[in-house]
């Protein structure tokens, strides 16, 4: 999806209908632009009137209004994309800059036995132009510029190689990584392996977290991807649990190490809350499948105790520890309010 020498997009939609939605849209938004044949030709100089023009869109719509680059002459048809696509990467030139200034912070993972650190987990940051990006509009121009596979590798490498030597001994680093952007562990991986040992990480100090923002892979790729993994000594997680997309079925299947119960089960707990007993049940089952357990979004010392109570086995969350530059060493003395 390259923009180099491009004088502009041409812009289809699926279907007549949507062809029509699309025309009138253009024109609602007072956005110029010619015909070339079914297409849309909207010239680089207007582009800023496309920043609103999906709106009027269903999420589905979004999906069929498609765009490609156009240079004068014809379109260009193997860049092809959905518009929005095209207007996050528009709107993300400084994404390959970013890209070599990443660095990160570290949050704690705290064990509710004692409240010593039991790792921390490894946040990807970038500075540009005076400011600070985080992971999400990292990823979201990741995969708007059609760079996901290579920002997942290079942010995985880079966590290793700047995290793990800074660790506190016996600590564990969590390492985020997406598995719909491995398409053969044998492969892909390889770079990962090698960050390891250019810093000698001992591999049972690393556990890698899926992390997925919609669903994961079929199940033979993902379990292939943690296998091998789990083969090089390291531990697995899962996140996200209860968010929808992490089910109990991948629990039984994958039987990762550790799980991570979204934080949308955790936030504003209380003595009273109907969530108590589904957060204690996915806690039970967990456990019944020899899985510890993490609490995530833990922001109160009330929170704190409701999780400990239930049993989960870890947690995390800005009441413990806020993400930072540098790990911190245990035990934890945490807020008393």
């Amino acid at each position: 999806m390259g923009t180099d020498g491009m004088d502009g997009l041409a812009l289809y939609a699926a279907s007549r209908h949507l062809q029509r939605k699309l025309w009138l849209s253009l024109d609602a938004h007072q956005i110029s632009f010619q015909t070339h044949g079914p297409a849309f030709i909207v010239h680089s100089d207007a582009f800023s009137g496309l920043s609103t023009l999906t709106a009027g869109f269903t999420a589905t719509e979004q999906h069929e209004v498609l765009a490609t680059p156009w240079h004068g002459g014809e379109p260009d048809p193997w860049q092809t994309a959905p518009l929005e696509q095209w207007m996050h990467r528009l709107n993300s030139p400084w994404f390959a800059d970013a890209c070599q200034h990443l660095h990160f912070e570290v949050q704690p993972i705290v064990g509710l036995n004692d409240l010593d650190i039991y790792g921390h987990e490894a946040l990807v940051r970038a500075h540009w132009d005076g400011q600070t990006l985080g992971a999400g509009p990292l990823l979201r121009a990741a995969a708007a510029h059609g760079q996901a596979r290579a920002f997942d590798a290079l942010a995985r490498r880079n966590a290793i190689t700047q995290v793990y030597p800074t660790l506190p001994p016996g600590q564990q680093l969590f390492i985020n990584f997406s598995p719909s952007v491995v398409y053969n562990p044998d492969i892909c991986l390889q770079t990962t392996f090698e960050a390891c040992r250019q810093v000698g990480a001992d591999f049972s100090r690393l556990v890698f977290e899926v992390t997925e923002s919609e669903a994961f892979p079929d199940l033979t790729l993902l379990r292939r991807i943690l296998k091998r993994y789990r083969a090089e000594g390291a531990q697995v997680a899962l996140d996200d649990l209860g968010a929808g997309h992490t089910s109990l079925t991948y629990l039984a299947e994958l039987r990762p190490d550790v799980v991570k119960l979204d934080r949308a089960l955790i936030r504003g707990l209380h003595a009273d809350d109907p969530r108590l007993p589904l957060v204690q049940a996915l806690i039970a089952y967990a456990h019944g499948l020899d899985i510890r357990v993490v609490a995530e979004g833990i922001e109160t010392a009330g929170e704190l105790a409701l999780v400990t109570a239930l049993g989960s086995d870890y947690a995390q969350g800005y009441h413990l520890g806020r993400p930072a530059p540098q790990p911190v060493s245990g035990p934890l003395r945490t807020p008393q309010h």
